[in-house]
């Protein structure tokens, strides 16, 4: 049996440590309902810190083989994702070219955008009490996504780009809880096995979990956020940070 088209390898990387991962951060300190931010979720950039992540992860793909590095790389069209990977690119002095892709975008928060759980509980308590009831991977807040949709996205792309990119490794950067979908359609995981891997781990800022193509056409799942350009013997000078990106009214 013939195997069927798809990168030889793919590689998700999550966005670095953006603005909105500080102001979420600040905002539970505080216990504010909502961040401090003067853009639109699409337009958050990078911190200083997630601008060092990613030049970091850039140094350690020029340090690879030839026959290792990503061959094409694909990116979420949001800013603090496309501008990852474009200094990964430049940084590992990578002559490829980022296509933009919309089914890797951030989930979609609704009417939740810009608030934290505290937020969320205060003005939505009927909100909270129906999230409880559905559970998180088929809860979709009022105007926006749940994971199960970010799956339908996820099964789109794979199935479009597996001719595009035929034999390809793949480099794609997106957001964390597009990485975890990920992971369920590839790995066929249940609902339960995905939450108790998103229980137990954080997706950390410009981690990357690797898949290979096998012999049967799956794939086989090589390493989960990984970080050890960031902690490894390379000086990078970039912490590691894994500030969710997703409120919760749980």
């Amino acid at each position: 049996m013939a195997q069927a088209p798809g990168p030889h390898a793919l590689w998700l990387v999550r966005h670095g440590e953006s603005l909105g991962n500080l102001a979420d951060a600040q905002a539970h300190e505080t216990g504010s309902g909502r961040l401090e931010l003067d853009v639109r979720d699409p337009d958050v950039p990078l911190s200083e810190t997630g601008q060092q992540q990613a030049d970091a992860l850039g140094a350690w793909l020029g340090s690879l083989p030839v026959d290792e590095r990503p061959t094409t790389v694909l990116s979420s069209p949001f800013a603090r994702a496309l501008d990852t990977a474009e200094r990964a690119v430049a940084a590992g002095g990578l002559d490829l070219t980022i296509r933009h892709d919309e089914r890797l975008r951030e989930r979609d928060f609704g009417v939740f955008d810009g608030m934290t759980r505290t937020g969320i509980r205060e003005e939505h308590p009927e909100e909270a009490e129906r999230r409880e009831l559905l559970g998180k991977f088929y809860y979709r807040p009022p105007g926006g996504e749940s994971w199960a949709d970010v799956a339908l996205r996820v099964r789109s792309l794979l199935a479009t780009e597996a001719l595009r990119h035929d034999g390809d490794r793949l480099l794609c950067v997106a957001h964390q809880a597009v990485i975890m979908v990920f992971r369920y359609v590839l790995e066929e995981l249940t609902e339960q096995q995905l939450l108790e891997i998103d229980r137990t781990e954080q997706v950390a800022n410009t981690s990357v979990t690797r898949y290979e193509l096998t012999g049967d056409g799956r794939y086989a799942l090589l390493g989960f956020n990984d970080v050890h350009h960031l902690t490894g013997d390379r000086d990078s000078g970039a912490p590691v940070t894994e500030e969710t990106d997703a409120p919760s009214p749980a």
